[in-house]
């Protein structure tokens, strides 16, 4: 079956992150206080902090993953700054050592005596949120498909590389429809590329999550968005049905009218590998 292959320093796997920075994302998430793009920031230079810590032996970050974050807004590019800035895909070890910048953050946690107390800790920063410019998404996809050309030149067997694009609106360059079924032709002998959409809303309304009809879906927006999603792996929709999501064979990587709750549960769900695929 595909999506098994080992996951290791000498076969690793990708993830591409792609961004909307478009001007739209200033709108302000009621529930955050924050604005669209900032939450998106804040989330996923989190999640790249996870992927770190998840590859860490000893005091040795394992490279079983490369990773790369586009930007799409007033351009098109590499969203990683400080030493990585303009780097395509980084290994993670690149990734741990390299940050923009590691602020001091505090959160709320239990205080024993239940209730709860101020508590420090550090938040790596590997891109800052952006907001400006139109929704270039087909740009966006067509600069991930690049990454995954070159990446697949070097490792051939590798489990499947992953794009992830969260936006918050229409593109504003064309129909990214065939420009994202040129991403998922390509693949390793493991498999397909995997393409899954997130689209963030600010509207208070209940959250398509992993879809497997195009019919029930409310607009033409969400339609597109679905046909472009690659169909969820079996090791996938099984962790899916294990974090509580309704999922079936026909569920895809997509998710509409999502709050910032639900887009890191969908990001979670997409970098979470088996762990029997790790090495």
């Amino acid at each position: 079956m595909p999506y098994k292959a080992e996951i290791s320093r000498s076969n690793p796997s990708c993830f591409i992150f792609l961004i909307d920075q478009s001007e739209s994302m200033t709108e302000v998430l009621p529930d955050q206080g924050k604005s669209k793009a900032e939450a998106l920031a804040d989330a996923t230079n989190r999640l790249l902090q996870t992927l770190v810590l998840r590859c860490v032996r000893g005091e040795t970050v394992l490279d079983r993953f490369h990773v790369g974050v586009i930007g799409y807004g007033s351009k098109v590019a590499s969203a990683l700054g400080g030493p990585l800035e303009g780097r395509k895909l980084a290994p993670l070890s690149e990734l741990a050592q390299n940050p923009l910048r590691v602020e001091q953050r505090t959160r709320k946690a239990p205080d024993g005596a239940g209730g709860l107390i101020e508590q420090s800790f550090r938040f790596p920063i590997w891109f800052d949120a952006v907001a400006d410019g139109m929704t270039p998404m087909c740009g966006a996809i067509d600069l991930a498909w690049s990454y995954v050309v070159e990446f697949l030149q070097w490792y051939p067997h590798c489990y499947p590389p992953l794009i992830i694009n969260l936006t918050d609106g229409r593109p504003s360059d064309g129909n990214p429809e065939p420009h994202a079924a040129t991403v998922r032709s390509l693949g390793s002998s493991d498999g397909n590329v995997l393409l899954f959409n997130c689209h963030l809303s600010i509207h208070a309304k209940q959250a398509i999550e992993f879809p497997d009809r195009e019919a029930d879906l409310p607009d033409n927006f969400a339609k597109m968005l679905f046909k472009m999603s690659s169909p969820l792996p079996l090791p996938m929709r099984e962790t899916a049905k294990r974090d509580g999501f309704k999922v079936g064979e026909g569920s895809r990587g997509f998710m509409y009218n999502a709050d910032m709750v639900s887009v890191i549960r969908f990001l979670d769900v997409g970098t979470r590998v088996d762990p029997k695929n790790l090495r």
